[in-house]
């Protein structure tokens, strides 16, 4: 079942590609533009809703793991344009052809602020727009998501993620304001989170402080 999240924003039901993950996508819906799917739903049971809230014109991925199936899937049904990562390109085009790729920071015809994130994955990419009701939405993907503890969390895999491009990321989406936040993996009951200004500062400085130390660190004197 498709949730309404705000006005102009809807989630699609959660899935779990893999065992302990947990994600959803996005479909934003604004008064006047195409609507924009973030991410990628787990199946087709929710394509007719989709539809009636005028389909997706446009489907971003936030990094490489949210390739698969679907995206041809999407794409067949609503005519979806894809914009995806330049950096994750090798991990996504197995299943699709990205119609637009991204790479530099800068707000798109859509009306959507693309900002490279690297570090869980190269290109790892966030998202912010801003909703009918003025509220900011940043889309995170796996950069920064909140722990089923209610602490917020760095996408950090070792052995494929970069900590010091993460740290970087995060100092970036420090400065975004958002109002409401979206990762795509999650744990806990939902991937969705209002903040306040008070509240964006203590997830950035919890993601930080998790991750490993910066490289060429020196270590403590015995």
């Amino acid at each position: 079942m498709v949730t309404q999240i705000r006005s102009d924003l809807w989630q699609t039901p959660s899935f779990s590609p893999f065992p302990g993950l947990t994600t959803h996508s996005y479909l934003w819906a604004p008064a006047n533009g195409e609507n924009v799917l973030f991410y990628s739903p787990g199946d087709t049971a929710d394509f007719d809703a989709l539809a009636e809230l005028g389909g997706v014109a446009h489907q971003y991925l936030s990094h490489q793991d949210e390739a698969g199936p679907m995206l041809r899937r999407v794409a067949e049904r609503f005519g979806a344009r894809l914009h995806a990562p330049a950096a994750d390109l090798g991990g996504i085009e197995e299943h699709a052809t990205p119609d637009v790729l991204l790479a530099e920071r800068g707000s798109d015809a859509q009306r959507v602020e693309v900002i490279p994130t690297p570090g869980h994955t190269p290109g790892s990419t966030s998202f912010v727009v801003t909703g009918d009701g003025e509220e900011r939405y940043l889309f995170t993907g796996d950069t920064l998501f909140r722990g089923a503890s209610g602490n917020w969390h760095a996408g950090f895999i070792p052995g494929m993620s970069d900590a010091d491009d993460l740290r970087a990321a995060l100092a970036v989406l420090a400065d975004t304001a958002p109002d409401l936040v979206a990762s795509s993996a999650f744990a806990g009951e939902s991937g969705v989170h209002a903040v306040t200004p008070g509240e964006w500062r203590i997830a950035i400085e919890q993601a930080l402080a998790g991750l490993p130390a910066p490289s060429g660190a020196s270590s403590s004197a015995p």
